[in-house]
């Protein structure tokens, strides 16, 4: 059971608990040596918050852009700040409102706001955000979907439109968005097309991906045709040669770039930009995928939350299948 929170609207963390939490923040944009491991004030949950006590929280691509001021998400007047958007781990206390919605204990998982951040050992999280976790995963799993799994969403059903039965072809399937992508889009009847190393086709067939080309070795426009989306990401000359495999009334959705809308309009099609948003029904939805055995996030690899500074450094610099995650003692 959750604690009774104090009628000033605090509930402050048990008196065992730290009085500071362990997190890696940024001072200064630039490299990885921008990243610090420090000790800050240890938060209280307010109102529909809970003070959660961090399993794991995953690396995105996002992050280091952020970090080497490439992304406007943060301003430098708004430094010192934490890194990461997505987490899992358990209840440690909650807010006056927040208890009767969890308890102290549960396990969750979340996409945070852009005003918190995830790589520390506690982090608040709103009653928005949260979504229990599902029992199957451990904690580094469990972080690896949130961001990535709602930016897939996203990507596929809300402005895609994706449905049963149509052809999508994803770019970067392997990726973190893309290797749940594929199995989002294939648990709901697609035809799943992918670009991919050829290494990764084992992979990605495995998980559920009809047709797997080889971007190095294939010309994807010379394979894929009658395609109902396009899910870029990977943006440049790989989103310019895509108009060439959609239908007419198909449409390019992509998270990096804006795609050229005079020659959407020229031959017929769509194209569209976006940013994933915090969605805790559609991250519900997702868990239930995973409950059933639909959806498995795949973890490359696992670096303690110290070690930062290298997580980035190798999702930045090398071929990565599914997600990088940071875990927490």
């Amino acid at each position: 059971m959750s604690s009774q929170a104090p009628s000033t609207g605090n509930a402050a963390p048990e008196t065992s608990s730290p009085k500071t939490v362990t997190a890696v923040r940024i001072h200064r944009f630039g490299g990885p040596e921008a990243l610090q491991v420090e000790q800050i004030a240890m938060p209280g949950p307010k109102d529909d918050e809970v003070l959660l006590r961090v399993g794991a929280a995953s690396v995105n691509p996002v992050d280091y852009k952020i970090r080497a001021g490439k992304a406007p998400y943060l301003k430098e007047d708004q430094l010192p700040a934490v890194l990461g958007r997505d987490v899992a781990g358990t209840i440690e206390a909650c807010g006056t409102r927040a208890h009767y919605m969890m308890r102290k204990g549960d396990r969750l998982f979340a996409m945070l706001g852009f005003d918190r951040g995830a790589y520390a050992d506690h982090v608040i999280v709103k009653a928005a955000e949260m979504v229990a976790m599902p029992e199957k995963l451990d904690f580094p799993a469990a972080a690896a979907v949130p961001l990535a799994g709602l930016t897939a969403w996203q990507g596929l059903f809300r402005h895609g439109g994706l449905q049963r039965g149509q052809r999508v072809l994803i770019h970067g399937g392997s990726g973190g968005v893309g290797h749940l992508a594929v199995q989002f889009a294939k648990a709901k009847g697609a035809h799943v097309l992918t670009t991919a190393r050829g290494e990764d086709a084992d992979f990605l067939r495995e998980i559920g991906a009809d047709e797997v080309i080889d971007y190095k070795n294939q010309r994807f426009e010379e394979i894929a045709t009658d395609i109902d989306l396009v899910l870029d990401l990977v943006a440049g000359e790989t989103q310019d040669r895509s108009w060439a495999v959609l239908k007419r009334g198909g449409i390019i959705v992509s998270t990096l770039a804006e795609p050229d809308q005079d020659r959407a309009e020229a031959e017929g099609k769509r194209g569209t930009h976006f940013l994933a948003e915090v969605d805790a029904g559609q991250l519900q939805e997702i868990a239930d995928l995973i409950e059933a055995g639909r959806v498995a996030p795949h973890v490359a690899r696992t670096f303690p939350l110290e070690e930062a500074r290298a997580a980035q450094e190798a999702l930045e610099h090398e071929h990565v299948r599914g997600k990088i995650v940071l875990t927490v003692d």
